[in-house]
């Protein structure tokens, strides 16, 4: 499938293969890179074969992502928590310690696994072999609402939503220490730390804007229970902007959040909840908001803290 763009102002100047991976919202610069190589990226009508080339206002970048091929990836009975379906998408609640997608070496036990098994063949080609029909993610160890596509034109629709963040994305989440504004936003561009690839950090050199806004929900001695909405999506971004403000999430070992104390089953890892999910739907236009129920060990830390 062919896609065309037109260079909006915002990106002009960016390199080609950065440009595409800011467009397609879960697709990496690798994978561009291999494409532009490939001679499947033309700017302005002519083909392109280096990443590094810059676009400008106005270029009309035009796209061949090759047909998914198939890989050693296997659909598998995996149970699947849906709560919506039709001809165009899900909207999956994940549960804690699921990955979204495979890895290399590691290509079972995933969401693709349950989906490819669930949808026998039929999911969006877009983001490739590893990842069919995955628009967006979430954390290994976050849970909740997640929009997986059918096919191509759906995926592309949502998409475009998500990259210009008009999709509705709320949190909820468990707070160390205790916060003191009912509400506020927290901003920061965020990019990768400068020492510890595995981690985001708020970097004002390379990272990207980001703003995520913030409201009390309840507060407890020692944490505070809070609702998140995502202005925009980058990566971990509700964890690096609360370990910014020197509050992480609870169990966010690598950003500062210990849980040793906490000995609750299915605490490991963030304690971070994609509660909501909204977005038009690509083929009837209409607005459509699905809510995921807290996970039960979330409860049983909400009874507990009470």
């Amino acid at each position: 499938m062919r896609q065309e763009f037109e260079v909006s102002e915002e990106y002009s100047g960016e390199r080609l293969d950065k440009y595409l991976a800011q467009i397609y919202t879960d697709q990496t610069r690798s994978f561009f890179q291999r494409l532009i190589r490939s001679e499947h990226v033309t700017v302005q009508d002519q083909i392109v074969t280096k990443s590094g080339m810059t676009v400008e206002t106005g270029d009309v970048v035009s796209v061949r992502i090759p047909d998914a091929r198939s890989v050693p990836i296997q659909p598998e009975p995996i149970p699947l928590d849906i709560l919506y379906e039709d001809s165009d998408l899900m909207v999956i609640n994940k549960p804690k310690g699921m990955v979204v997608h495979p890895s290399a070496g590691h290509y079972s036990g995933t969401l693709v696994n349950a989906v490819m098994y669930h949808c026998a063949g039929s999911l969006s080609g877009i983001n490739g072999e590893i990842r069919p029909g995955i628009v967006h993610r979430i954390d290994k160890d976050t849970t909740g609402s997640l929009i997986v596509c059918k096919n191509d034109a759906a995926h592309i629709n949502i998409a475009a939503q998500i990259r210009d963040h008009s999709v509705t994305r709320i949190y909820r989440g468990m707070a160390c220490g205790v916060l003191q504004d009912d509400e506020g936003t927290v901003t920061g561009a965020i990019g990768r730390h400068p020492t510890q690839r595995k981690k985001m950090a708020v970097n004002p050199k390379n990272g990207k804007p980001a703003a995520t806004h913030y409201r009390v929900l309840e507060r407890f001695e020692k944490y505070t229970y809070v609702q998140f909405q995502l202005e925009t999506g980058r990566t971990h971004q509700i964890r690096v902007h609360m370990s910014h403000t020197g509050h992480p999430l609870l169990g966010d070992e690598l950003y500062g959040g210990t849980a040793k104390n906490y000995a609750v089953k299915g605490l490991c890892g963030q304690t971070l909840h994609a509660m909501t999910i909204g977005f038009v739907h690509p083929s009837s236009g209409e607005y459509m908001e699905f809510s995921a129920p807290l996970p039960d060990y979330f409860e049983e830390l909400l009874r507990r803290f009470r």
